[in-house]
């Protein structure tokens, strides 16, 4: 566990009502945390677990009834048809970037540590976050700070990296922070970098992008009565997978037939959950996880 700590364990996995024979996958597989637990529920069934960052692969149990994918979760129909399998019982997701990842510093994803530009959790992916801030034209940085940050200052983020690197490549995770403080609000510095990180790791991995298709491939495969279990933490995916799970799309609008009956895949169980103070007291990261569970629902008879 020393990896990555899972949020929201027995929440989440009780959220799959896992049958003892089903197929399941663990779509962000990270330290195996959700697939050992998935696991002990299992009797002859079969777990499917996705990384996209190669080093997860250190985690992975010794166990025939599990099989590792080193790739991202947005490619999960094609490898799991690779195998055999078109429907499954359950899947879950765990949108967090792992702990491991974090707390790496050559991976360049936190605030806390001075690292390279990087960001990528696919080790082997050719765009990373220092390519972002070097090359990027000043509206498309503009863009990815407005859109995946959420800052209403993006422009003039962007104006300030523009003119640093004419002068020099900017290549650190401090040496950008280092740039941009004189932009920081006072007080609330640590939120802002964290934005500022946010939207990068955003743009670098197409996070957004890659949870659309994950969450409509996940529609087509499930069985019906087969259950989705997605734990998200920022405002961007949390809405995507709220809207997803009540409408079928991503802005939300209910479709309706001529009966006036509505035309949605999935059914949301239960209210949102988050994590109780004991478990953001343990793991801090806990603090901002959202728990979301649907269901697929039963095909009408005619």
């Amino acid at each position: 566990m020393m990896y990555h700590k899972p949020v929201l364990l027995e929440k989440s996995v009780e959220g799959l009502r896992i049958k003892p024979e089903g197929v399941y996958v663990d779509a962000t597989f990270g330290g195996g945390g959700h697939s050992r637990t998935i696991l002990e529920k299992l009797q002859n069934g079969k777990l499917f677990g996705f990384d996209q960052d190669l080093e997860a692969e250190k985690n992975v149990p010794d166990d025939p009834r599990f099989v590792f994918l080193n790739h991202n979760f947005r490619y999960m129909r094609n490898f799991l048809k690779l195998h055999g399998v078109t429907q499954v019982d359950g899947i879950l997701a765990d949108l967090g970037v792992s702990s491991h990842q974090i707390d790496e510093a050559e991976r360049g994803f936190s605030t806390r540590f001075d690292g390279p530009l990087d960001m990528r959790m696919n080790q082997m992916a050719s765009l990373s976050a220092g390519e972002i801030i070097n090359e990027y034209g000043e509206e498309e940085l503009a863009r990815v700070f407005y859109l995946f940050g959420e800052l209403k200052n993006a422009r003039k983020i962007a104006r300030i990296i523009e003119k640093e690197r004419q002068e020099r490549i900017i290549e650190t995770t401090s040496g950008l922070m280092n740039i941009l403080e004189e932009v920081a609000p006072r007080g609330k510095e640590n939120k802002f970098f964290a934005q500022v990180f946010q939207a990068l790791r955003i743009e670098v991995n197409q996070e957004l992008e890659a949870l659309k298709e994950f969450l409509e491939q996940s529609e087509d495969l499930l069985k019906p009565q087969g259950r989705l279990v997605v734990i998200s933490y920022h405002s961007l995916e949390v809405r995507l997978v709220k809207n997803f799970m009540k409408s079928g799309n991503f802005s939300g609008e209910v479709e309706k037939d001529f009966f006036g009956n509505p035309l949605t895949p999935l059914v949301p169980v239960g209210k949102q959950e988050t994590a109780d103070q004991q478990e953001v007291t343990d793991n801090p990261r806990a603090r901002s996880a959202r728990l979301r569970i649907a269901e697929k629902r039963e095909k009408e008879n005619g």
